[in-house]
């Protein structure tokens, strides 16, 4: 059983670092409202490596073990870029003060992912490039799964066909146009 919130966000660290085999960077965003959330809430920064040739933004104490669902989230990006740790405390203040984020929800980011990107928004996935070893962490005590998705850069013409077509549909255009999850430039798969 998890007896305070250090051992919480320790069991965090270590899935991650037993998924991806690196050791993250630790950061916080200290501007805005951030007393709302968890003290021990960071953003944890992963390096390229042999599974992910990309870098890796994660959530960690996004949610906490006291509620009834825990998510955390995380996204990728082709370049270094530590303003993400302020857009994953953004939506994590937003799931913490807001409306809990869960799967298949959009978030709107309220600025571009990177650079003057047309993605302003997120796309709360399955963890597609990993799979359920890193989607589902069973926390110690065995009574609750803490669940870890990816969190994918969309545009607003992409969030208005899935409010009309369904996610399924998003997905299969996604697939149709293969496109480059990581390009902020990238133009809208509709």
């Amino acid at each position: 059983m998890y007896l305070n919130e250090m051992d919480y966000q320790n069991s965090i660290i270590q899935h991650y670092t037993g998924f991806w085999k690196k050791n993250p960077s630790f950061y916080y965003w200290s501007e805005g409202p951030v007393t709302d959330l968890s003290p021990v809430f960071r953003v944890l920064e992963f390096p390229p490596n042999d599974i992910h040739k990309m870098w890796t933004y994660a959530t960690c104490c996004m949610s906490n073990m006291n509620d009834p669902n825990p998510v955390e989230l995380h996204l990728f990006s082709s370049v270094q870029d530590t303003s993400l740790t302020e857009l994953l405390t953004i939506v994590a203040h937003y799931h913490k003060t807001g409306s809990p984020i869960n799967l298949d929800h959009t978030i709107n980011f309220g600025r571009p992912w990177q650079n003057r990107s047309k993605c302003e928004y997120g796309l709360v996935s399955l963890p597609y490039l990993d799979g359920p070893e890193l989607e589902n962490f069973e926390l110690s005590d065995k009574q609750k799964t803490v669940k870890f998705y990816w969190l994918i850069p969309i545009t607003k013409n992409e969030v208005e066909f899935k409010k009309l077509n369904g996610i399924e549909q998003l997905e299969q255009e996604f697939d149709n146009k293969e496109f480059n999850y990581l390009d902020p430039l990238r133009e809208s798969v509709v």
